[in-house]
């Protein structure tokens, strides 16, 4: 990959130069809360590093509430907004995207809300310069410095940022802003190595402390404990309020439902979760998972038995958001131990 470097005055000349073609959103930080907002201007608030901010990259891609169809009409009702731009993107959230491509553009049926987003929205990712308690990513394989799916990555350096070019979009946009960007010094690549490396050790020391056992114990660890009183145990705080789902940047699932007013009937797709009980339901009434540990159950099934068979990748990122969510103090690193554990002693 080609490397640049662009300074902190320029970058913000860089994002300036993109609102005339994308919204921009930057990760901005308030009392220990990171979030994206808009792009307007340069403000103290904006926080390229650090860590994922709380929404999932997929609110960018699969909408939580969208129009799919307007009366009977052949056309696809696309938004005439313009492209999103999405700046300060980590690693664990660049690892989602594999689980939403499978789902929406690798299938015979492709869904062309998300091809669209996909192709042209703008993806400017960055490092972690952190670790916050409930990162786990390392756990699943992933280092907290993106490596592909982006189209520009940055490093942050004492005065700017070390650029990789992730792709052909990328790779245009230097050189369209050519004179924003200069060339990296050898002493700038080996401060962006160390701090990578650094970063990752503070990643396996989070798994030390945790317990959280690595991926390549999870094989089997769902089937062998199907009939295991362990989500039972699990859900009896859960209060059923779908946060878990809904945060997740690999969950996907959604609902169509028809709302018609005096003018035009319209179809729209929401986001939905598993651990609803309606989820499941079918016409006449039947429940294949009436019970709330089935739900839970389900949903660490499908994360870490059914993608690992079809798309043979684990469906989690090890971002955390969920423990972060959840008022019943649910935590997904807990739940695997308690497995693997319990596997092992069969």
């Amino acid at each position: 990959m080609n490397n640049y470097f662009i300074s902190r005055d320029n970058f913000f000349k860089f994002l300036e130069n993109l609102k005339s073609e994308y919204d921009v959103f930057v990760p901005v930080k308030s009392h220990d809360q990171r979030f994206y907002k808009k792009y307007e201007s340069q403000t103290d608030d904006i926080l390229v590093g650090e860590v994922r901010p709380f929404e999932p990259l997929k609110a960018f891609f699969t909408r939580a509430r969208e129009v799919v169809a307007e009366d009977f009409k052949n056309e696809i009702p696309h938004s005439n907004d313009k492209p999103i731009a999405i700046v300060g993107v980590k690693a664990c959230d660049l690892k989602g995207f594999k689980v939403q491509d499978f789902v929406f553009n690798d299938s015979e049926l492709q869904d062309p809300f998300y091809i669209k987003n996909r192709t042209e929205n703008l993806i400017i990712s960055a490092d972690c310069t952190c670790v916050i308690e409930t990162c786990f990513c390392v756990a699943l394989g992933i280092q907290p410095h993106p490596k592909d799916n982006f189209d520009l990555n940055l490093s942050e350096q004492d005065n700017g940022f070390l650029v990789e070019v992730g792709s052909e979009k990328g790779n245009d946009l230097v050189k369209k802003y050519s004179s924003l960007f200069d060339k990296p010094e050898q002493k700038q690549i080996k401060k962006r190595e160390e701090l990578r490396n650094k970063i990752s050790s503070s990643a396996e020391n989070n798994l030390k402390e945790s317990g959280v056992p690595h991926q390549d114990n999870f094989q089997n660890i769902i089937e062998t404990n199907y009939e295991s009183d362990i989500w039972a145990d699990e859900a009896k705080t859960c209060v059923e309020c779908g946060a878990c789902t809904i945060i997740c940047p690999t969950c996907h699932c959604f609902l169509l439902y028809d709302q018609k007013d005096d003018e035009k009937m319209r179809r729209l797709r929401v986001w939905d979760s598993c651990m609803i009980k309606d989820y499941a339901r079918v016409a006449g009434g039947a429940n294949p998972r009436p019970k709330l540990f089935m739900r839970l159950r389900n949903r660490f099934e499908k994360k870490f038995d059914f993608f690992p068979k079809v798309a043979n990748l684990y469906a989690c990122t090890g971002c955390g958001r969920c423990i972060s969510a959840c008022p019943a103090k649910i935590d997904i690193r807990k739940v695997l131990k308690r497995l693997v554990e319990n596997a092992r002693n069969k």
